[in-house]
């Protein structure tokens, strides 16, 4: 069977590295989907100057799935609507797919009738081994192109060592990798691994590390491959974190980009805007109280924002923490280069219409 490819325009994006906001729910007060808003996300990231966005997520809410909502498919179509009228052909659609293998290949193969170009395969499964979990994104390899997701432990995710990292980048299929353990020695435990498998060149590195952005673009991993040393480095970054503040985003990105070539300004700039982005995502993420309130914080910068009308979400125990949406306030006065109120302000009559 031939391996699945990308889009040429979505493979050189991909390949070069871009911001990638991983997509939030729009819910009404009665949890239905807000397609209104729901569209209007989608409007903002693209104008935002997103290079792809990442649907049915964790940040989209795994729920979206259960029978009681029915949530994913509709969910998807919406976004991938609004990317056939906006988005140029080289922003990269990525939507997520989780559970078994039966489940992960179903979902991986309407993301494919839907006009996705890969999907992101959540470790989140219930009794799988390593084993089962590289089988399952075989098998979902042979549907559509496969970025890899190590997600952190706090929320779900399995601890993965690096010969798992070095199967994995293995298999053909796989386009990319998102490294999200929020753990420095299991990110460089990851990027030996992709390196290891003798693939580096094949797949793009993103950083998920919502907590250290700046460190991980800015990183070059010196790493042994079976050609030799490689030193290799994060292209961009799919993450919860720039569901908000995209635009600056955009710009922090392409700082990094000056950096790495050199420009002294960019680099000592970045120093600054590093420890105000951990700032901005402990409000925002919630680590504090275990990320309890990491999808209702994101909803609720976008609710000062007026994207949103409400932070509700499927689950009707999650919601902020005490004391969050003050924290949020905090970070969006005092940082201001990083919260896009003003684009926000200027756009947001358009993207609700």
């Amino acid at each position: 069977m031939p391996v699945p490819t990308l889009r040429p325009e979505a493979a050189a994006t991909l390949a070069r590295g871009a911001v990638i906001p991983a997509h939030p729910l729009a819910l009404t007060a009665d949890r239905r989907l807000d397609e209104r808003r729901q569209r209007a996300l989608t409007r903002y990231y693209l104008d935002a100057g997103a290079g792809g966005i990442a649907v049915g997520v964790h940040t989209t809410q795994f729920e979206i799935r259960d029978p009681e909502h029915a949530l994913f498919e509709p969910v998807l179509a919406l976004a991938a609507e609004e990317m056939d009228a906006r988005a140029s052909a080289e922003v990269v659609r990525i939507a997520g797919v989780t559970g078994d293998t039966a489940q992960a290949v179903a979902e991986a193969e309407l993301a494919r009738d839907l006009g996705y170009d890969a999907v992101l395969v959540s470790p989140r499964v219930a009794g799988a081994d390593d084993q089962a979990l590289l089988d399952r994104a075989r098998a979902v390899g042979d549907v559509l192109p496969v970025v890899g997701f190590y997600l952190q432990t706090a929320i779900g995710g399995p601890v993965l060592d690096r010969e798992f990292w070095r199967e994995f980048a293995s298999i053909p299929a796989v386009v990319a990798v998102k490294a999200a353990p929020f753990d420095r020695y299991r990110t460089l435990e990851l990027v030996r691994g992709v390196a290891a498998s003798g693939r580096a060149d094949e797949i793009a590195l993103y950083t998920g590390n919502d907590d250290a952005i700046v460190a991980d673009l800015l990183s070059e991993f010196h790493v042994d491959s079976p050609s030799g040393p490689r030193t290799l480095r994060f292209v961009g970054g799919l993450l919860g974190q720039w569901a908000v503040g995209t635009r600056a985003a955009v710009a922090l990105l392409e700082r990094t980009r000056l950096s790495m070539e050199g420009d002294a300004t960019a680099y000592r700039d970045l120093g600054f805007l590093a420890s105000d982005m951990v700032d901005v995502n402990q409000a925002v993420f919630d680590p504090g109280n275990d990320f309890q309130g990491v999808i209702a914080g994101v909803h609720e910068m976008l609710r000062q924002q007026g994207l949103l009308d409400g932070v509700w979400c499927l689950d009707p125990a999650e919601g902020l923490s005490p004391g969050q949406a003050e924290e949020i306030e905090r970070v969006r006065r005092a940082y201001p280069a990083l919260n896009d109120d003003d684009f926000i302000a200027e756009n947001l009559d358009a993207w609700l219409r």
